[in-house]
């Protein structure tokens, strides 16, 4: 009888009983080895399965703390600020190109307020034009810091009126003042020069002034 037809019997249960037995120890054999690569037996060295050892961790090796390229900032912000707010930081004594030095501070009670100066009094000068040429020595007065009396009570109108217009440009452009102290008569004074009490009494005697 050939192995695979007295397989079968065996299989549908219609062989001896002894058949049975060799049937049950070739399954259990089978079973054994059946994992095994190459159908090779257990413990024979070919196909087993070698232990892997578990791979040990390894510890990274500690970095050297990064070195700034650029200029250290001696006065590094505190934990938490915000160092792109910028602030005033005190400029220490030792500063390179003598940055700070000479630098006294206020002391207590110390006023950094200066005084004005006094204005400088000045005898006026008085002019009584007839043409528009002598409009250039009224410029010239008042550019030297000499006020200047402009009398116009024997001018014919339109000269007069050229030349108010003239005083007033000429004051404006250089912060001066322009005050009519009497009838056709107007005061020039330029900046940071006064007409005294004393100078105001001479001109109003000579009706170049109201009182």
């Amino acid at each position: 009888m050939s192995s695979t037809w007295r397989r079968a019997m065996l299989y549908l249960g219609l062989g001896p009983d002894e058949e049975y037995e060799d049937y049950d120890d070739q399954d259990r054999y089978q079973e054994r080895h059946a994992g095994s690569p190459s159908g090779a037996p257990m413990g024979s060295g070919v196909g087993q399965a070698v232990p892997v050892r578990p791979v040990q961790p390894v510890a990274p090796e500690p970095r050297a703390p990064s070195v700034p390229t650029g200029p250290v900032d001696p006065y590094p912000a505190p934990a938490g600020v915000d160092d792109s707010v910028s602030a005033i930081r005190p400029i220490p004594n030792d500063a390179p190109n003598g940055a700070g030095a000479g630098v006294t501070p206020l002391e207590a009670g110390g006023s950094a307020v200066r005084p004005i100066p006094a204005a400088a009094k000045a005898k006026p000068h008085v002019v009584s034009p007839h043409s528009f040429t002598e409009a250039q020595d009224v410029a010239d007065r008042f550019k030297g810091n000499q006020p200047v009396i402009i009398n116009l009570q024997g001018a014919e109108r339109d000269l007069a009126r050229r030349l108010i217009d003239f005083a007033s440009g000429l004051c404006y452009g250089l912060g001066g003042q322009m005050e009519r102290v009497a009838d056709q008569v107007y005061l020039l004074t330029p900046s940071d020069v006064e007409v005294s009490d004393e100078e105001r009494r001479r001109l109003q005697e000579r009706g170049l002034h109201d009182s």
